[in-house]
C-alpha cells in the first residue's frame, strides 16, 4: 500500500473535490483506491455499508473510487451542535458530545483509532488518498493534532499542499504556510497544487516557478476551475450558496430554510439541478417569500435549538401564512419533527433536557431517544406508488394519529412519515427522496413545474468521470503516484 496526503492552506480550497477526482482517475487506471480523512467536521453525513456514518465528502470519494463507503474512511467525525460543542462520532458510532476544549483533551486517545482505520483501509488498497482538514498552517493546534501534520507524522505519509487562487493571495498563503510550519513538518510536504484558476494558465506560469523556488516544493499542477463541481454534493454549508432572492418569477419557487444547524442539505441537490424551478436557501432574518410554492424544513443537528431559531426569526408566522394561502410544506428528518405538535428531549441528547411545542402542522409528537437509526432504506410514495430510496439517520421516535396517513411505504412493510388531511403538509425521516427521478418529476408537476430528463445518479457518475479527465489534464498524476509511499 502507498499513501499520500492532501492538505490545504485553508478551508474550502478544494481538497475534497481534488481527492474525489484523483480517486476516480487512479481507479480508472486499475488501482484499488481508498479515500481517508482522519478527522472531519460536518453535519452533512452519509450512511455506510457497514452500518455507521461518515462525512458526505468521503462517501462521494468512495463512489469515485468505485467502492462502498466504510466507517474507516472517516474514523472521527465531529457534528457541530452549538458554537462551542459537537457530537463526536468514532468509526461510525456516536460516543458522546464534547465542548471544543473537552474534545482537544480526547484527541491523543483518538489517534490510535485513526491509525487502526488507516491500516485497515491500507490492507485493501494499492493507494490511499488522505485528505486533511482546515488549514495546515494552524500551528496553534499542532499539539495532539490528528487531522493534518500530526497524522502525517504518525503514519509516515508525504503531503501535497493545495492553495486556492480564486480567493486571492495564493503565493502568500503557500509561502506563508512554508514559513510558519516547523522544519520537520515543512519537510513532509513534497509538492503543491494551485487550484480554481480562471483565465489563461500561461499568465501564472511564472507564479508556479516562483512558488517552487520560494518553497522548495515541486509544482504538481495549476488546476482551472471545474464548473461541474456544482453538480456534486457539497461537504458543508461553507460551500453552500444562500440566496434571499425570490427567484426569476417565471418558475415555481422552492424555499429551503437554512437554520443554524442545518444538516444533510445535499438532499436538495437534485432539485437545484432542475431548470423548471428556482431553489433558494434562506438565512435567518430573510422572510419566506409569499410567492413560494414549496417550503422545505431540512434536517437539523440540534432540532429544538433550530426550532427556537426558526421562531425567533419569524418563520413560524411566515409558514402559517404560507399554509393559509394553500402552499405546500415538506419536512425531512429534523424538519419533520418540527412540523409535529411537540418535541421532547428528556435525556438531553441534543442539548439541555426539556420539551417544546412544535409547529402543529402535522398531528404527531416526537421523543428524542438515545438509539440512533442509521440505515439505507427504500420504498414507494404511499400516495403515488412511485419508487423512492435513500437513508435514515436520526434520533427520535415519532408517534401520533397523523401516522395513519404515512408518506412513505417502505419495502418490508414499514411506514415512514405523515401527511396532513389536505395533503399539503408532509414529513418523513427518509433522506435522499429527490434523487429518485420519477418521484422528483411528480413533485415538480405538482408545483406546476416542468421536470427535466435528469437522471441524477447517472449525472453524478458522469461528472466524476469529467472531473477525473480534468485532473489528468492539469495535475501530474504520474508524479503524485511516484511521490506516494
Amino acid at each position: 500500500m502507498k499513501a499520500i496526503m492532501f492538505q490545504g492552506t485553508g478551508s474550502d480550497v478544494g481538497k475534497s473535490l481534488l481527492v474525489a477526482g484523483l480517486a476516480r482517475a487512479f481507479a480508472n487506471r486499475g488501482l484499488r483506491v481508498r479515500p481517508f480523512k482522519p478527522q472531519n467536521m460536518s453535519n452533512n453525513a452519509a450512511v455506510t455499508a457497514d452500518g455507521g456514518e461518515i462525512g458526505r465528502a468521503q462517501a462521494l470519494q468512495a463512489r469515485a473510487a468505485r467502492v462502498a463507503p466504510s466507517v474507516h474512511m472517516n474514523p472521527v467525525l465531529l457534528k457541530p451542535q452549538s458554537e462551542v460543542g459537537a457530537q463526536v462520532v468514532v468509526q461510525g458510532r456516536v460516543i458522546g458530545n464534547a465542548p471544543a476544549r473537552g474534545y482537544y483533551a480526547m484527541k491523543a486517545q483518538l489517534m490510535e483509532r485513526v491509525l487502526e482505520s488507516f491500516n485497515l483501509l491500507g490492507a485493501q488498497a494499492d493507494l490511499v488518498l488522505v485528505e486533511g482538514a482546515g488549514s495546515a498552517s494552524e500551528v496553534n493546534l499542532r499539539s495532539g493534532d490528528i487531522a493534518n501534520m500530526g497524522f502525517a507524522e504518525a503514519a509516515g505519509v508525504p503531503v501535497v499542499l493545495i492553495g486556492d487562487i480564486e480567493r486571492g493571495g495564493v503565493i502568500a498563503s503557500l509561502v506563508g504556510t512554508r514559513h510558519v510550519l516547523s522544519a520537520d513538518d515543512a519537510a513532509r510536504i513534497v509538492g503543491f497544487i494551485v487550484n480554481k484558476f480562471r483565465g489563461d494558465p500561461a499568465l501564472f506560469a511564472d507564479g508556479m516557478v516562483d512558488l517552487a523556488a520560494r518553497t522548495g516544493w515541486q509544482a504538481l499542477g495549476l488546476v482551472p476551475f471545474f464548473d461541474g463541481a456544482r453538480r456534486l454534493p457539497d461537504e458543508d454549508t461553507q460551500s453552500l450558496k444562500h440566496d434571499a432572492a425570490n427567484g426569476s418569477g417565471a418558475r415555481p419557487l422552492v424555499v429551503v430554510l437554512a437554520y443554524p444547524r442545518l444538516s444533510n442539505f445535499d438532499d436538495f441537490d437534485p432539485l437545484r439541478l432542475e431548470t423548471g424551478v428556482d431553489v433558494v436557501f434562506l438565512r435567518l432574518g430573510e422572510p419566506i417569500p409569499g410567492s413560494a410554492a414549496l417550503v422545505i424544513l431540512p434536517g437539523s443537528k440540534a432540532t429544538m435549538a433550530d426550532l427556537a431559531a426558526l421562531r425567533a426569526t419569524g418563520w413560524d408566522v411566515d409558514l402559517a401564512a404560507h399554509v393559509r394561502r394553500g402552499g405546500r410544506v415538506l419536512g425531512v428528518c429534523g424538519g419533520y419533527q418540527m412540523l409535529g405538535r411537540s418535541i421532547a428531549d428528556p435525556d438531553g441528547i441534543e442539548g439541555a433536557p426539556g420539551d417544546v411545542a412544535g409547529l402543529g402542522l402535522l398531528d404527531v409528537e416526537t421523543v428524542l431517544t438515545g438509539n440512533k437509526t442509521l440505515t439505507e432504506a427504500a420504498g414507494v410514495s404511499c400516495g403515488t406508488g412511485l419508487a423512492v430510496s435513500g437513508y435514515e439517520m436520526h434520533v427520535g421516535r415519532t408517534t401520533g394519529v397523523g401516522l395513519e396517513r404515512p408518506m412513505i411505504c417502505l419495502h418490508g412493510g414499514g411506514l415512514d412519515g405523515a401527511v396532513s388531511a389536505d395533503g399539503r403538509v408532509a414529513g418523513c425521516y427518509l433522506h435522499g427522496l429527490f434523487s429518485s427521478d420519477a418521484y422528483r418529476a411528480d413533485v415538480l408537476r405538482g408545483l406546476g413545474a416542468q421536470a427535466s430528463s435528469l437522471n441524477y445518479e447517472h449525472d453524478v457518475d458522469a461528472t466524476l468521470d469529467a472531473l477525473a479527465a480534468h485532473i489528468e489534464t492539469y495535475i501530474d498524476c504520474d508524479r503524485i503516484l511516484a511521490l506516494a509511499r
